[in-house]
């Protein structure tokens, strides 16, 4: 970890492989300053990981990086300890948030942090990038909530960039709050909800039997990829009712 008048540089970094055995091994946990991993009790032949906050951010002028890397024969599942609060700088600067993740073949990361809150103020763009090989697995949720109870939000960018065996099959990039394009909050955009939220599913076998477009409830709708995989989208008034309908709408897959 680095720390400057421009923000702490900070870097965690997960590696999980077969053991040999069908369990999971977790040979590689780093973590720096704000970003410390725990490794918490498995469930058969997967390993559990627990992002936890160690200190406020990210803030303003901030650069945060995460990876994962699940090699073959591995199952692993990412949580974190508590909700990750995006709050200003003295300096007013940007925030960077990196995540990396690479899931190879007969694979699994199940990534299901907690949501994404944007305080007032903060400025925080979140890149996400995905490679996947052909039959890996992967369930991966993304939570935002625009601003703390009863607050504007600050500006939020947020990509998400998916690779299945060297082909893209999502590339789409979200912009909220101040200085966000006219219209993002309007009925062709969030139409006044302050949470929003998707959840990412590749599994081989959406190569031969792709889930069916629809809508779910009011507020939801799942979506075929060009791949093997399929995203789920959801916005809502609140973290706890996009919650809900997020894994309603994932449960309909199952």
């Amino acid at each position: 970890m680095t720390t400057s008048a421009a923000g702490v540089r900070a870097r965690a970094s997960i590696v999980a492989r077969g053991d040999g055995r069908g369990g999971t091994a977790l040979p590689g946990l780093e973590g720096e300053g704000p970003l410390a991993i725990r490794r918490t009790r498995g469930r058969g032949a997967e390993a559990r990981v627990m992002l936890v906050g160690a200190m406020s951010g990210p803030l303003g002028g901030d650069h945060f990086t995460v990876s994962a890397r699940v090699a073959r024969g591995a199952r692993l599942r990412v949580g974190s300890a508590g909700a990750t609060l995006a709050l200003p700088g003295q300096d007013r600067a940007e925030a960077r948030y990196d995540v990396r993740l690479t899931v190879d073949d007969d694979a699994e990361l199940l990534w299901l942090p907690e949501p994404l809150i944007s305080a007032r103020g903060s400025d925080l763009s979140v890149t996400t990038r995905v490679d996947l090989a052909a039959t890996a697995r992967l369930v991966l949720r993304e939570e935002q909530v625009l601003g703390r109870s009863g607050e504007e939000p600050g500006r939020l960018t947020s990509r998400l960039a998916v690779w299945i065996a060297g082909g893209c099959v999502l590339d789409q990039e979200l912009a909220c709050g101040p200085g966000a394009a006219e219209g993002w909050d309007g009925p062709a955009g969030l139409a006044g909800h302050r949470a929003v939220g998707q959840v990412l599913l590749a599994r081989p076998e959406f190569a031969t039997d792709p889930p069916t477009a629809r809508s779910w409830e009011e507020g939801a709708a799942v979506m075929p990829l060009a791949g093997p995989a399929a995203l789920v989208t959801a916005v809502a008034p609140d973290a706890l009712r996009l919650r809900r309908l997020l894994d309603a709408a994932l449960a309909s897959l199952d």
